[in-house]
């Protein structure tokens, strides 16, 4: 299996809230210029798309569902803590074949030893379908956190998930 030549890519941000327009989205954007930056780095075409949906464990799940079809990459932001409508992990933890904690697990301490609170955060990380995924709490700040390092590995996550032998490049 070869590596894409576009990717695509869906952002799904997850609030109430915002969907109901009392506030802008920040998250998503934030990683829709992250991701942009990622791929023109790498001389990489990306196709980005963007949803701004309820936090509804339905929703999300087909939605999840019918991207992991088409899409390379789908990043969650928002509904990842534990509030009563926090139901990203529970609509998308289901849905994986294969889950890579390393990476979560890693932010989770990383930045929990500055912000405890971030030792709250539940996000998950995995394949479903035929794309990756990473679920992102809502907070612009705490994206850009995850980001940092997720990026530095996103590459080698894709080339192993497409068979690519990109161990010989390490």
């Amino acid at each position: 299996m070869s590596l894409p030549l576009k990717y695509n890519v869906l952002i799904i941000t997850l609030s109430d809230r915002a969907f109901r327009g009392e506030y802008e989205d920040l998250s998503g954007p934030a990683i829709r210029d992250r991701l942009s930056g990622f791929f023109t780095e790498r001389k990489c075409e990306a196709v980005i798309k963007m949803q701004l949906v309820p936090d509804d464990r339905a929703i999300l799940q087909d939605m999840v569902r019918d991207a992991s079809k088409t899409m390379h990459l789908i990043f969650t932001t928002g509904g990842t803590g534990i509030g009563p409508r926090d139901i990203t992990i529970e609509a998308v933890k289901p849905l994986l074949s294969k889950e890579i904690p390393g990476i979560m697990e890693l932010i989770r301490v990383k930045y929990g030893t500055e912000n405890p609170f971030a030792l709250l955060g539940r996000g998950v990380a995995g394949i479903t379908g035929n794309s990756l995924i990473f679920t992102l709490p809502g907070s612009l700040k705490a994206v850009n956190e995850y980001l940092n390092d997720i990026l530095k590995i996103l590459e080698h996550a894709i080339a192993m998930m497409y068979g690519a032998d990109s161990h010989a490049r390490h």
